[in-house]
Parts: structure tokens; sequence; C-alpha cells
């Protein structure tokens, strides 16, 4: 099990073999973090009889080349894969496994890559499916907060500052607040050519269109408040393979090392472990096949069936003010900060369902319908979703924006999609809902004047007004006790 690093293909790879003489399957990480981060996963690996590789992408640490994100993966992994199969200790049967980035470049591997490069199986954990994926919501609004860190710490150099963006903040608060979003290497201190590139990345759903092809199985691993939640689940659906598993976690992107507010001790799921035994299995050619998967409910030790999904079930809600606001970019609605302001003129609508009476299971999609009205040409609206729970803790459910352009004082009706839920709510549980025109710095600030938000040099006040009346709040009931299951039990079949 001594460990060695070799150039493979001219990118540097650290490469750990099990004992004995094999030959071994493989797996292979490629990743921009560091491969020198993975030595303990290696270990893991190749005391478990696999052939463990981890290699730094084109450009980054201590491979040579320019870090192009998104753009050398496939071809690069490719040629790292036709190398591990030629190698004497290869058996030929391959684990692609990653996570975030390092998610994207197993799914390009397997989705892009000639067939006898393909990985036999693919390990996608909190997969970053794709730039637009990434820097946008499904609606189009801007990730500004998640993108700025990434950019700050990883883009365009060979190395990473973490805490980039922190200590920037930290030197100017303000920092997000300056226009245009574009000037924001300058005011780093950076030379980050590639940034304005990033806006211009606005096509999502290339990556799950190929992925309707797939012909390897899948493992797709996420966390309930991970920012790619959507996209895992959306991945795992579409997986064209032979047979897909989903876990999904009350966790945020760190998985078990990031566990939610409502995360239970059923929940610290052993994950190396879980992915050996699913790559044996995988490659050995003994899942089942189709769609399968668990699902933790946060709030209770359960685990459910991912085709476990509630009946969307509208709920009673009554306004308790700012059925007229006013959405004013200089003072948005703060994504950190649940406090609602109690003094001077609304600057969200705000309204709140009664205590439930009973315990409240949901799992699935939520959304929320509405009728609204905006005075400028342009508008996000921003809906965030609260359980208050019967101590008076205020806890974050769920978030969704889109952006809406239509004649200013035109009312519009359309939906807003909150994401998937998985909690059990308890009993005497109030569910708060702010309808805002921002959620800043998560998302970047409408301008309210139809200009692009990356580019805007200039911001006005929106006039809204929300019919309280047509607000309907959609959330996934289970109609009846959930069934339980163990993620074992679903991964492994």
């Amino acid at each position: 099990m001594t460990p060695f690093t070799v150039p493979v293909e001219g990118l540097a790879t650290d490469i750990r073999l099990p004992d004995g003489a094999g030959p071994f399957p493989a797996v292979l990480i490629r990743t921009p973090y560091d491969r020198r981060r993975h030595r303990a996963e290696l270990r893991g690996w190749a005391r478990r009889g696999f052939a463990a590789l981890v290699q730094d992408v084109r450009g980054r640490h201590a491979s040579p080349g320019e870090w192009h994100p998104y753009e050398n993966e496939a071809a690069d992994g490719a040629a790292t894969a036709r190398w591990i199969r030629r190698q004497p200790w290869s058996d030929g049967r391959l684990v692609a496994t990653g996570a975030s980035y390092a998610a994207h470049c197993s799914l390009v591997l397997a989705l892009d890559a000639p067939t006898e490069a393909r990985p036999d199986a693919v390990i996608a954990v909190v997969p970053a499916l794709g730039p637009a994926e990434t820097a946008r919501e499904p609606s189009g609004v801007e990730r500004l907060l998640a993108r700025a860190g990434w950019w700050a710490a990883h883009g365009d150099r060979p190395d990473s500052d973490e805490n980039a963006l922190e200590k920037a903040l930290a030197a100017d608060p303000g920092l997000l607040t300056h226009l245009p979003l574009t000037g924001l290497p300058e005011r780093l201190g950076r030379n980050l050519p590639s940034w304005p590139g990033l806006w211009r990345h606005r096509e999502r759903g290339q990556l799950l269109s190929r992925a309707e092809h797939a012909g390897t199985p899948l493992l797709a691993v996420g966390g309930h408040h991970d920012h790619f939640t959507e996209d895992t689940v959306a991945l795992w659906r579409r997986w064209g393979g032979p047979s897909a598993r989903l876990l999904l976690g009350p966790w945020g992107h760190g998985l078990v090392a990031e566990p939610g507010p409502e995360a239970e001790p059923a929940h610290r799921v052993s994950l190396g472990e879980l992915y050996v035994r699913w790559a044996r299995r995988a490659l050995a050619g003994d899942l089942a096949p189709g769609h399968r998967g668990a699902v933790g409910l946060g709030g209770s030790p359960l685990w459910v069936p991912a085709d476990n999904e509630g009946e969307p079930r509208t709920q009673d809600i009554r306004l308790l003010h700012g059925s007229s606001f006013t959405a004013d970019p200089e003072r948005p609605v703060s994504s950190a900060d649940l406090a609602v302001p109690t003094e001077g003129p609304p600057d969200r609508c705000l309204l709140v369902t009664p205590p439930l009476p009973r315990p409240l299971d949901v799992v699935g999609p939520a959304e929320v319908r509405l009728r609204a009205t905006a005075h400028t040409p342009s508008a996000d609206w921003a809906v965030r979703l609260v359980a208050l729970t019967p101590e008076g803790v205020a806890q974050r459910l769920a978030v969704g924006v889109v952006r809406r352009e239509e004649p200013p004082g035109r009312e519009a009706e359309f939906t807003v999609r909150l994401g998937r839920l998985a909690r059990r709510l308890p009993a005497g549980t109030r569910l708060r809902l702010e309808i805002a025109g921002h959620h800043f710095p998560a998302h970047a600030r409408n301008p309210h004047t139809d200009d692009d938000p990356v580019t805007a040099t200039r911001m006005v006040t929106s006039r809204r007004e929300v019919d309280a009346g047509s607000v309907a709040l959609r959330l996934p009931v289970l109609t009846s006790r959930p069934t339980p299951t163990g993620p074992a039990e679903e991964i492994l079949r």
C-alpha cells in the first residue's frame, strides 16, 4: 500500500495500491482542490482492494498548464482513464468519483469521453453540473455569494485561498454592493479574467440531457441544505444507465461533516464504507435495475425511499403586514438574517400559518403561487419559508427566487418554486412566508431598470403589491405514516 506520485499524461497524480499481486479495480478522483487532501481517502479505498488515484486537474496545484474551469475535464479524464487501464496493476474496471467540481469531472468522463475511456461506475457527490447551473437558479437569478466565494478562492490561480472572500468582506463589508459586479476582481485585488465570462453561461441542462444516454451505474449523493440539491435529484432522475441510486440527507455541502439543525443521530452515515460497498456491487453487475434511493427525514430518525413523496396540499395562511411594500436595492432583504424588522415602511410581504395541530411530514417539492404587481420593468420575487418552532426559534426551510419582466403596474400570476423539502414539522410549528424583492447577498440584486444585474451601474426602488388572498403555499404532505428504510438497504439493492 505504499503511495507514489507520478505524472499521468503530464498531470500530478497520487496512487495508492492495495497489498497483494493484483490486478485491482481502480477508483479515480480528479480535483482542483489539491490532491493531497485525499490521502486518507486513498488509504481507505486501497485497504478495501481498490487501486486509488487522485489527480490535480490541469493548471491547479502541482499540475502544469492553464486552469480553465469546466473546459478540459473530459479530455484530460479520458487520457487518464486510458493510462490506468494500460497499467499491470489494473484489471480494467474503473470507478470515477468526486464531490462538487470533482463530481463534474467524473460525470463528463462518463458522458463525454470516448467509449473505451469511460468509467464502469460513477459516484457523484454534491455535483456541480456546469457553469450555468452553479452560477444561476433555474429561474436565471444569479447566485452571487456562492460564486463570488468560489471564484475568489479558486478562480484563475494555480492554488487556493479558501478565506479570500471572507478576508475581503472583513476589510470592506460592502464589497458585494459595489457596482458593477463585473468589477469585483479589482476590489479583491485579483486578476480574475474568467469572472465576467462566468455570467455569460445561461443555458442549463446540457449535461442532464446527455445523462439520459448514460451507460453506467450512478450513485448521486447530496444534502437538503446544499446549493445543488435540485441538480443532484435531477441527475438521479434523468440518468439513463442500468441503475441509479440517490442518497439525500439533512446536510449541507459538506454532507455528514455539515449537518443541518434538524439532523438526527440516525443521519450520521458512514459514507466512505457505503461508497465502497456500492462500487463493488456496481462493478460486479449486482445492482437491481432502475432508480432507487433513500432520503433522510429531518427532525425525525427516519429514512424514507426516494420515490416516497407527499401530495401537494395548500396550507392555511394569513397576511400579517406588507401587502404593499418597497423593494429597495440599497436596503435589500438579507439572505443571512432571519429577523424581520418591526419598524419603518415594510420591505416584504409577511404571511403566517396557524400553529400545526399535529406533526406534519413534508417530502418533495414545495411552491408558492401568487398574484402580484411590480411598478418597474424588471423585478425579482424572492420567497422564503421559515419554520417558527413551538420554542420560538426561527429555522430556514426553503427559498425560491424568480425574475419577472412585465410592463410596470401590470398584475401577474406566477409560481415560485421553493425546492425540495424532507422534514418533520412538530405540532405547534407555525410557517412564516416572506415575499420580498431581494435575497442578498446570496443572490444578486435586481436593479429594476431592465439592465443585467451583473453589469448594471444604477439601481432604483420598486413598489410592489401582493394580492394576499391569492397566495397559496403548497407543501408535499405525506398522508400516511412514512415507510421507514435505511440508506444501505436502498443504495445496495
